[in-house]
């Protein structure tokens, strides 16, 4: 089983260190960001099961990052740190998605044992990558890879079919045309949003029963795209 991978978004250096030996301590991988736009980049970069966010961050607060995250389609968990204590900073802080919330100062006890709970929770809850799908018409093998949509074949380009994967295997969230440019495009240059409408478009027109009111890949208006299935 692998380590697993925790990004702790924290602007004090001292604070940081604690925790990130603590959980290391623990067998997972800790990863840690100083600033709320330094934290932004290194989650969207990079697969984390879990982001630690201290609210109180310069550049972006962890209330922004944990909206920005949720929005971008991250599924992992999220904890929240902060010194403030009020009832209304710990319902603003899960109502924009976060799973739990700690007050400094904290016992260390009491934080490795938010993050177990928090990473045994997620892990039940978070869809498992497939091999093979079916939705409408439409049966995918990612394994082959082959698509057909009533029994005939239907021929996706590599990054069609990597978009499609990538819809599939998040289905039911909301996805960002920023978070699927980082996913199949990996920071490839000249490419922008419009590159993911485009691609969408092409996966409706061959796999939507009516493209031009699809059931399946959906537009989120102002936020991005979801796959219902």
């Amino acid at each position: 089983m692998t380590n697993s991978q925790i990004l702790l978004v924290e602007d004090e250096p001292d604070i940081a260190l604690i925790i990130a030996d603590l959980l290391t301590a623990q067998g997972h991988d800790v990863a840690i960001a100083g600033t709320g736009p330094d934290g932004h980049r290194a989650a969207t970069d990079k697969r984390f099961d879990l982001l630690i966010l201290d609210v109180m961050l310069p550049g972006m607060d962890g209330f922004a990052l944990c909206e920005a995250m949720r929005k971008q389609g991250f599924d992992g968990g999220i904890l929240m740190l902060t010194a403030r204590s009020q009832v209304a900073d710990r319902v603003q802080g899960l109502q924009i998605g976060a799973d739990d919330y700690l007050a400094k100062p904290f016992d260390p006890n009491e934080l490795v044992a938010r993050v177990t709970a928090l990473l045994r929770r997620v892990g039940k809850e978070q869809l498992t990558p497939v091999t093979r799908y079916q939705f409408g018409g439409v049966t995918v093998d990612f394994s082959v890879p082959l698509v057909t949509r009533h029994g005939a074949s239907v021929s996706l380009a590599a990054k069609e079919m990597q978009l499609l994967r990538c819809l599939i295997d998040h289905r039911g969230q909301v996805l960002t045309r920023e978070w699927l440019l980082t996913q199949v495009w990996r920071h490839q240059p000249f490419i922008t949003p419009r590159t993911v409408d485009v691609h969408i478009a092409w996966l409706r027109q061959k796999l939507e029963e009516e493209p031009q009111t699809p059931k399946h890949i959906l537009t989120i208006r102002g936020e991005g795209y979801r796959f219902a299935g």
